[in-house]
């Protein structure tokens, strides 16, 4: 199953943690071995693949066991300002965005009671 095809943050947690369960299995690994070389408890290991939440640390450490920290790159590729922001900022990367009239939220309308006619 696509993640972009899950509705909830739940479902989206329990598809990551089918998924890091089967790679765990398919490379050989009991929850106790991949939590011991991790550095987290098998516990937390459990929690992951059930589908709760846990830290993103934990996360990383069981990633990095399985030899997948690499494929982050991939999740959130390094960031590059786009050839009008090199312009605007004389090749210097912007570091914060300004509220535009495009971007901006709209004034709310002055509140009113509903009686008025």
């Amino acid at each position: 199953m696509n993640i972009d095809e899950l509705l909830s943050d739940e479902m989206v947690l329990a598809e990551l943690g089918e998924r890091i369960a089967a790679l765990r299995v398919d490379r050989g690994y009991t929850q106790a071995v991949l939590a011991e070389q991790a550095g987290i408890s098998k516990r937390t290991l459990e929690r992951l693949e059930a589908g709760a939440s846990c830290q993103l640390n934990s996360f990383i450490r069981v990633l990095r066991v399985l030899g997948l920290l690499g494929d982050l790159e991939q999740l959130l590729p390094t960031a590059r300002p786009g050839p009008m922001a090199l312009l605007r900022g004389k090749g210097k990367r912007p570091k914060r965005v300004r509220p535009t009239a495009s971007n901006a939220e709209e004034p709310e309308a002055p509140w009113t009671w509903g009686d008025e006619t």
